[in-house]
């Protein structure tokens, strides 16, 4: 019998959510045309979507050309290790009572620059995984069949 074959476990979506909610930085992928860009971003989350603030520049503008995204948050200890994707629509909060209720969250920019705009990640899916470390099994030995 493989010993490590529960070294990785799927997240349920609740998990995932729970898995985000711990954590308050994880990478932005957008694309336009082939380009593929990727940006740490502070985030938190709401329902089940994700918001964070960002300044004029390329990510707003990716966005607004394509607002297709992936979402990758992650944490790991000598033991485990997980990450969950988040793949969504990226909307640019412009009411002034979506800005109204984003000012309320707990969000506040890591870096001391103005970011006058709230985005939405609105989650299509989510998926993740749960890992067990350890070290590698002999590649080369003999194996059991």
């Amino acid at each position: 019998m493989d010993e490590n074959a529960d070294a990785v476990t799927f997240l349920s979506d609740r998990q995932c959510w729970e898995r985000l909610r711990e954590q308050e930085l994880g990478r932005l992928v957008t694309r336009v045309g082939d380009v593929l860009d990727i940006f740490p971003v502070n985030y938190t989350v709401d329902g089940e979507s994700l918001v964070f603030r960002t300044a004029e520049g390329s990510k707003l503008t990716e966005l607004t050309i394509n607002s297709e995204v992936l979402f990758e948050v992650d944490d790991y200890t000598d033991v485990d290790a997980w990450s969950v994707v988040v793949r969504g629509t990226a909307v640019k909060l412009d009411t002034s009572a979506e800005v109204s209720a984003a000012d309320r969250l707990p969000l506040k920019p890591w870096i001391p620059t103005l970011k006058y705009n709230y985005v939405r990640i609105v989650a299509a899916s989510v998926s993740g995984r749960d890992v067990r470390r350890g070290e590698e099994p002999d590649r080369y030995g003999v194996q059991q069949y």
